[in-house]
């Protein structure tokens, strides 16, 4: 199982500054804070997340004891190991004295069964008294992340995924309006369980990788696209591709370059929400003709003449 990777959590390298670190959960913090996605489940666990990893790693003693011990660093310190690290000698020896209390000697040094209980018991709060009775205590298995890639269609209409985890397949579905580096939870297919514990959840990260023509600020999508002269002037209709498919957009007379016409609902689908839709902005870039006749020539030098003497 792997354990937490609270710098992994925060997008740090390990050697962060304390600079970087509170840098770097201030600017997830205000991302997934619950006042900034009021009813994002997601975005909620996802600010557990990191508030987590900025608790542990904001504190010197805290992150010293995490280097040494990892995720399970709480669970050492309250079973008394120190900074300077714990213990292991008196386990480890254990074999022998129980070898020469039974008038034997012990063939190999290292930890039998009575020494590697003590030890479980030592570190994760068991009664030592009760050991002969074989009581277990459960513990959760380990979260457990992964992360993907999706192309802006796949955003749009909702995909699965498939991974392989604790040799099976598991299959997560991704639904329609995922936004870029959101949190997805899998409840229960993390790490496994221990002594009958839960299982730990499974995080996917999803990235929606760049697309050549739209540009996605939140559920709305902004599409640049030529318009001629002639149409722009004397307005005119013209067909633009949408993630709907093909619509007809009307463009009014004398229409200016850098124009943006909204198109209700052709926008990305709202995250969970049915039949929710963000718009479509269309931004107009004039296409100035090229390669004109003299006649064509002759007709702009006259509409000059005219402009010049009704300015």
């Amino acid at each position: 199982m792997v354990y937490k990777d609270y710098y992994k959590d925060l997008g740090i390298v390990k050697n962060a500054t304390p600079d970087e670190i509170k840098k770097a959960y201030r600017k997830l913090a205000k991302k997934y804070h619950p006042d900034n996605n009021s009813g994002d489940k997601t975005a909620e666990e996802r600010f557990k997340v990191i508030s987590e990893a900025n608790e542990v790693l904001s504190d010197p003693e805290k992150r010293k004891k995490y280097d040494q011990f990892g995720a399970d660093w709480k669970k050492y310190e309250e079973a008394g190991a120190q900074p300077g690290g714990f213990d292991w000698s008196k386990y480890a020896n254990s074999r022998d004295s129980h070898a020469r209390r039974q008038g034997g000697r012990a063939q190999q040094p290292g930890f039998d069964e009575d020494s590697f209980s003590d030890l479980f018991e030592t570190l994760f709060g068991q009664r030592s008294g009760q050991r002969r009775a074989k009581r277990s205590v459960a513990i959760k298995g380990e979260d457990m992340q992964t992360e993907t890639t999706l192309s802006l269609e796949e955003a749009f209409q909702g995909t699965t995924r498939l991974f392989q985890f604790n040799a099976q397949t598991i299959k997560i579905t991704v639904k329609p309006g995922i936004a870029d580096q959101q949190m997805l939870r899998v409840a229960g297919q993390g790490g496994t369980g221990f002594n009958g514990g839960p299982n730990g959840d499974l995080y996917l990260f999803v990235k929606i990788a760049p697309h050549a023509d739209f540009h996605r600020k939140g559920n709305d999508l902004h599409l640049d696209i030529p318009v001629d002269l002639y149409t722009a002037v004397l307005g005119g209709k013209s067909q633009i591709k949408t993630m709907k498919g093909k619509v007809t957009v009307s463009f009014p007379q004398g229409t200016p370059n850098g124009k943006e016409l909204r198109l209700k609902g052709l926008g990305m689908p709202v995250y969970g929400k049915k039949n929710e839709f963000g718009n479509l902005y269309v931004k107009v870039n004039i296409i100035l003709p090229d390669h004109l006749e003299e006649i064509e020539l002759d007709l702009f030098r006259q509409l000059a003449v005219l402009k010049s003497q009704h300015a």
